[in-house]
């Protein structure tokens, strides 16, 4: 068990990197040996005893890295927080702020956890385009925070999607111009050499690149982040949960989330979404993953239309029941609600609801439509 003196070698250089410049802490800190290229000319921080390029050397929940971080009282990200929909018809410049944070929050009630963010939020931050758009994205490594992080934009043609443009150590930030120059929507997520660490903690959120005529109007937008997350003990154990890298290798997850927490949008934790008997809505799902593929179901539902991969050019499916949304990607979904009641929004790979904590809840409010569907029959 560490003390408060203690300090991991990568808190030592991160320490010594706010002394230093930029260029002296990527020489101290060398290069990670990482197949593909890129990453290893970027300099990442290498530690020959690490399992975790990218991460603390130990996963002990009572390292200084964990106590030193802010404490926030809800990560899940609020469904309807988003932008509006792009009603002009022209080209703009965008200049976006993204926040790598680090945090410490409740996956359930007294189970606590070290998440990484964008904005303290899982998923982060909605970010809303146009095709022919410019983003000037500035991406800020929170002085607080303990680890490089960076932005890699499945949105962005460009060499690593920005990540070897975007990465930089705790009080620093990088600047990057793209143009969104096709439409859809995309997932954004973190790419430093343990990228899947990264993620599972909550590095991952969406860009929406709207076409150029814009999409139909609807009653109401949501937005959902689905991942997985691997901790060193079993769901439900109060305390402050490390995180376990042989269970992500394993590909054995403690918990799969909607929005970062357990059952998050219920009235359980954060309270249900609301709609009116008779609205239309359109749902955005990013898998952040980064193992799991969702099985993305509305219960007591159906998807009317259905984007896969949130190729929004293409030609929707139309009534889908289940549709998979894969690590790494995202998917556009439009629903209809002609009768009252909860649709439960699950991964149907029903253990994930059951024992690992995968829902979120549609309340739809209105009078009984008993040609549809009656309850009360004798």
């Amino acid at each position: 068990m560490e003390t408060k003196n203690d300090k991991t070698v990568e808190e030592k250089n991160i320490t010594t990197d706010k002394k230093q410049s930029r260029k002296n802490f990527l020489r101290n800190t060398g290069a990670a040996l990482l197949s593909g290229g890129f990453l290893a000319s970027m300099g990442f921080p290498f530690q020959s005893k690490a399992n975790d390029l990218g991460a603390p050397t130990n996963t002990d929940p009572a390292s200084t890295s964990i106590f030193s971080l802010p404490k926030v009282n809800r990560v899940a990200a609020d469904p309807t927080d988003i932008p509006a929909p792009i009603k002009r018809r022209s080209s703009k410049t965008h200049n976006i702020t993204l926040e790598s944070k680090e945090v410490v929050a409740e996956i359930e009630d007294g189970v606590k956890f070290k998440y990484l963010t964008y904005g303290g939020q899982v998923p982060g931050p909605m970010l809303r385009v146009r095709r022919g758009d410019t983003i000037i994205l500035n991406h800020k490594n929170l002085t607080d925070n303990t680890m490089i992080h960076n932005v890699d934009f499945h949105a962005c043609y460009g060499p690593g999607g920005a990540a070897d443009a975007t990465i930089c150590p705790p009080g620093q930030s990088k600047k990057v111009k793209f143009k969104a120059m096709y439409p859809g929507a995309y997932i954004y997520h973190c790419a430093v050499p343990r990228m899947d660490y990264h993620i599972s903690s909550g590095m991952y959120g969406m860009i929406l690149v709207e076409p150029e005529e814009g999409l139909p109007e609807v009653d109401h937008e949501f937005y959902f982040g689905q991942n997985e997350i691997y901790t060193d003990k079993a769901a439900g154990t109060k305390g402050l949960h490390g995180f376990d890298t042989e269970r992500m290798k394993a590909e054995d997850p403690t918990y799969v989330v909607l929005n970062g927490e357990k059952y998050a949008i219920t009235g359980n934790r954060h309270g249900a979404l609301t709609v009116k008997k008779g609205d239309t809505a359109r749902v955005y799902l990013v898998t952040g993953g980064p193992n799991v593929t969702s099985n993305f179901h509305p219960i007591g539902n159906v998807f009317t239309k259905a984007w896969r991969e949130g190729a929004i050019a293409s030609e929707p499916e139309r009534y889908v029941q289940t549709c998979q949304v894969p690590p790494g990607s995202c998917g556009i979904f439009e629903m209809d609600f002609p009768v009252p009641g909860p649709v439960k929004m699950v991964d149907h790979a029903l253990t994930r609801v059951a024992k690992k904590g995968m829902l979120g809840i549609i309340n739809v409010e209105g009078a009984k439509e008993a040609d549809i569907f009656d309850p009360d029959i004798t």
